[in-house]
């Protein structure tokens, strides 16, 4: 459900038609960046786009990118997918600097508002083979939408997950909306959801978001012992609610 790229893109030419950069300058830039930067960072290339859009063309981002990040051992690049298409990952060896994070959400959920999208099953299935491989992976759940009957979907979906493996950590959003998303969305049915306004456009209301978190944070330390998740684009109210210390954050993007 990428409704903020409506909003991001409205006023580019292209719209939100995928676009391909000029690869030569995302290497100029890229090998400056690595050779100049002494700090570690993650370079996210999935924030404003799929960072797999490209693999079942001749223009394979991963079989480009990932050999110059394979050069040096400091910084890592994290691909955010809902793509399935990992063949050519799974080919690219070494890939000890590379992060794949898969974003998923509920079946009931995926198959109403992400329409084109592969399975919610075909997306675990990509992770759990990367994971095999040797990869680092992390899942992405957002946006978390109390639909009715959540509970019963979202935390189908953490087992659904932990029956293949075991993410590095996980990451939980809920559902919010900048008014030029909302304005460029053509279905808007999700709206119905956005209770509460803050500096971040709307959001669900804040005990609901509570509660989803809660009930989903709890299976996973209940039934799978497992602690490392964060929580994306939330209040500090929603952190100190939820009893997590936000200046110990590990969430999807960064180390």
């Amino acid at each position: 459900m990428r409704k903020t790229i409506k909003g991001t893109f409205r006023f580019l030419p292209t719209g939100t038609r995928p676009v391909i950069k000029d690869y030569e300058k995302i290497e100029s830039h890229t090998r400056r960046f690595l050779s100049e930067v002494t700090t570690p960072e993650i370079l996210n290339t999935g924030e404003i786009a799929d960072s797999l859009m490209w693999e079942g063309s001749n223009k394979s981002f991963s079989k480009f990118i990932i050999p110059i990040f394979e050069e040096q051992d400091r910084h890592k690049i994290l691909f955010v997918s809902k793509s399935d298409n990992i063949k050519n990952l799974l080919e690219i060896n070494p890939h000890n600097q590379v992060i794949a994070s898969f974003s998923l959400n509920a079946d009931e959920v995926a198959q109403r508002w992400e329409r084109g999208a592969p399975s919610v099953h075909r997306r675990i299935e990509a992770g759990r083979k990367l994971s095999q491989a040797g990869y680092e992976v992390r899942i992405r759940i957002d946006p978390i939408i109390p639909v009715t009957d959540w509970r019963t979907y979202y935390t189908n979906l953490i087992d659904q997950i932990f029956a293949n493996f075991t993410p590095a950590r996980i990451t939980f959003g809920s559902l919010r909306g900048l008014q030029s998303t909302i304005n460029g969305a053509t279905d808007k049915s999700w709206q119905e959801y956005l209770k509460e306004n803050s500096n971040w456009g709307k959001k669900v209301a804040f005990n609901t978001r509570y509660e989803m978190y809660a009930v989903i944070i709890d299976q996973l330390e209940q039934n799978y012992a497992y602690s490392e998740v964060a929580l994306c684009k939330e209040t500090l109210a929603m952190w100190a609610k939820l009893g997590m210390d936000y200046e110990k954050i590990k969430c999807n993007c960064i180390w």
